[in-house]
């Protein structure tokens, strides 16, 4: 029997193959009048690619768990994102708010994980076996808690199939990723999983906005990993966001295709279309010339230090065609795949 020689057998080979051969490129700005014909143009690429969102309802805010946790007050709420979506999160709020006073808000994005346990800094059970695992990672996750004990009030919700949302166990099977069947049934009805999450956080800045001590015009946002993914794709698609801060996932698709044999993207982070116009880069320079900071680890195996570098250049030349240079800033942190905090606690009191 002969063995073929035909290059594409393989479909992640041809993939690859495909995108390097028809992949537009990614064309980036590098002087002001070039940045606005640029940004209006990649707004309305991106809007497009990222498809309809729901109609909104009524948020219909509901308080159904209340603990103090020293600094702040830590409530669990309810609100209704669309007909057919209700939102649990954890609503972080410091106690040291004086009366008529407006305080900064932060909407806080959870990466894989526990949902919107790991922003607020929730521990399971101590007899519970992952117990000893979540305490060493706290630290790197629970950047709601820090920020509410630095006296901003933190929005930290659950994403469609996280946390309370994770649906039933014969719906994700221990053999596929939950992210990708949701984005395949919501697909069946014309949305994008990342624009259904979106609108679930646009909503959430629609609720506090509304609150009586949070000033509407400082809302920032941060998350990690696909965190991150929201944070970018959010602060560029809602200018409510005034200061960002992309923990561990700016990079590129090429890596994340490619990614040393294992294909580092899901449901929940997928983009149709992205290549045909650009990269991360441009939805994250979509941000400028509003602040962001972005994180970075030396050791992170997920998404790796030279790959977000690299994609970290192409976002550096957009802010310096903004003439927004002074308002990106990187944190290229020691540790791994986690939040680091060395610079953005004074990022955040800087712009908001």
């Amino acid at each position: 029997m002969s063995v073929s020689t035909r290059p594409y057998i393989d479909p992640v080979e041809g993939l690859i193959a495909r995108a390097k051969a028809t992949a537009a490129p990614l064309l980036l700005p590098s002087a002001a009048d070039e940045w606005r014909a640029w940004h209006e143009r990649t707004l309305i690429q991106v809007r497009e690619m990222i498809g309809p969102y729901p109609d909104p309802v009524p948020l219909n805010v509901e308080v159904v768990e209340r603990h103090d946790e020293g600094s702040y007050i830590r409530e669990k709420i309810l609100y209704d994102s669309e007909a057919f979506a209700t939102v649990p999160a954890w609503l972080l709020t410091p106690k040291d708010i004086a009366a008529g006073e407006k305080r900064p808000a932060i909407l806080c994005a959870h990466g894989h994980g526990r949902g919107k346990d790991d922003p607020a800094g929730i521990l399971p059970p101590q007899d519970d076996p992952n117990y000893a695992q979540q305490k060493e990672r706290q630290s790197g996750v629970n950047y709601a808690q820090q920020l509410a004990e630095h006296g901003y009030v933190c929005l930290a919700p659950d994403w469609r199939g996280f946390g309370e949302r994770q649906g039933p166990r014969e719906w994700r099977r221990d053999s596929r990723d939950g992210c990708n069947a949701l984005y395949l049934g919501y697909g069946y009805l014309g949305f994008q999983l990342l624009a259904l999450d979106i609108w679930d956080g646009m909503r959430g800045i629609d609720l506090l906005q509304g609150l009586p001590n949070v000033d509407p015009d400082r809302i920032g946002m941060i998350g990690l990993s696909f965190g991150g993914t929201m944070t970018t794709y959010l602060t560029a698609l809602d200018e409510r966001v005034r200061c960002a801060d992309i923990v561990c996932y700016l990079s590129t698709i090429w890596d994340a295709i490619g990614h040393r044999g294992r294909g580092n993207t899901c449901g929940s982070q997928f983009a149709r279309g992205l290549l045909t116009f650009g990269d991360i880069a441009a939805v994250a320079g979509l941000i400028a010339p509003r602040p962001c900071l972005v994180e970075a680890g030396e050791l992170d195996d997920c998404f790796v230090k030279d790959d977000a570098l690299r994609c970290y250049a192409d976002v550096e030349r957009i802010y310096a065609a903004a003439g927004a240079g002074d308002r990106l800033d990187l944190d290229l942190h020691p540790g791994g795949h986690a939040f680091s905090g060395a610079k953005a606690f004074d990022w955040f009191a800087k712009w908001l």
